[in-house]
């Protein structure tokens, strides 16, 4: 059976949410912050012993493909499917859909992410086990994560009965999904003790997801038929171009998982995971020094300053601190951040300003 089990990585981000560093032409799945290599390569790394490189696929954008080959070039060049327009996650996982279909019509698929970190990788691929042996039952699994805080920037999955013990991990039904909730309603979900964040990661049969498609998303279906029917004829590509950017955007949690049936739950505990949303979000998953700093690149000379991240595209660039404490200090060719770590969310705020003033050549 396993070689019918395939990964799908979405690797199409715009690169807003580590800003200045994160460009679009270089979203965060690209940059080099785990000893030089990326989030994208560190994410294709943890799948090693469990797939192939050639059950591999990755759905990116046209304009980051030829960077993201160089970066992993184990994976076969027919594996990178190319968007030509992003239109959500929906049709990303439409996309893989249709292409593993064309290969193998028993598939199942783990829709993976290239831009989170996950620290625990055999409890990772232990849970995608237990993941495709439900899919093979005809569910649609998603890997929920253990909140720890109550969190307005997460999907909640309200866990449901208790599926039949089978393995090492339970596993329950879904009762619902929620999306991102008021601070009230967060915090209600958390003491409950009922919910698990949604972790964007899913395990499913590659023709039961094509079902729900049809079912919930019958124009997304349509062209996914169009496209799946010219998948390998000479008009692949320009079929894909006509009909692509007609796909209205929408992603796979409201499109499909929302009202889907026999979805089911396997809860993530010990996992490490976190989806780096923030610079901030730095201080979880990578060391520091003895002062609580971490430096990436630059040449850093830090006096009474702690709790502190500097990061410079320029390892000969010397940033110099002194008296700080909880900064974030990025300093790129063409812009400089200077943030308190409290407000690290706020870059996106940033970002949303640069393009109502019309300086989209920062972005």
């Amino acid at each position: 059976m396993k070689n019918h089990y395939y990964a799908v990585i979405m690797a199409g981000g715009s690169g807003t949410r580590l800003w200045p560093l994160s460009r679009q032409q270089r979203p965060k799945q690209m940059l080099p912050i785990f000893d030089d290599l990326t989030l994208f390569q560190v994410a294709v790394n943890r799948l090693d012993g469990l797939f192939a490189p050639d059950h591999i696929y990755v759905v990116t954008a046209k304009s980051q493909a030829a960077e993201l080959q160089r970066e992993c070039p184990q994976i076969p060049t027919e594996n990178y499917l190319l968007e030509p327009l992003p239109r959500g996650t929906a049709s990303v996982v439409g996309m893989g859909a249709v292409a593993l279909l064309q290969r193998d019509p028993e598939a199942v698929m783990a829709v993976l992410t290239a831009d989170h970190f996950i620290e625990n990788i055999p409890v990772f691929q232990n849970l995608l086990k237990e993941g495709f042996d439900l899919a093979q039952k005809k569910f649609l699994v998603t890997l929920g994560i253990k909140p720890t805080f109550a969190s307005t920037g997460y999907g909640y999955i309200h866990r449901g009965a208790p599926l039949e013990a089978r393995g090492t991990y339970p596993a329950f039904l879904v009762e619902s999904f929620r999306e991102k909730p008021n601070e009230a309603a967060a915090r209600q979900f958390v003491d409950s003790g009922e919910y698990d964040w949604n972790s964007g990661m899913f395990i499913w049969r590659a023709d039961r997801v094509m079902e729900e498609f049809a079912r919930q998303m019958p124009e997304l279906s349509a062209i996914l038929s169009q496209i799946a029917d010219a998948w390998k004829t000479p008009e692949k590509e320009s079929v894909l171009n006509a009909v692509w950017p007609t796909i209205r955007p929408q992603t796979i949690d409201y499109g499909v998982m929302e009202h889907a049936t026999q979805t089911a739950v396997l809860p993530a505990g010990g996992l490490g995971w976190n989806d780096v949303g923030s610079w901030d979000a730095l201080f979880d998953v990578l060391p520091t020094d003895e002062n609580g700093n971490i430096v990436l690149s630059a040449n850093h000379i830090g006096l009474n300053s702690s709790h502190t991240l500097v990061c410079s595209e320029q390892k000969k660039r010397l940033v110099v601190t002194i008296g700080v404490q909880n900064l974030i200090v990025i300093e790129t060719g063409d812009a400089l951040l200077v943030c308190d770590r409290s407000q690290a969310q706020s870059v996106k705020e940033a970002v949303t300003r640069l393009k109502q003033t019309g300086q989209e050549e920062y972005l």
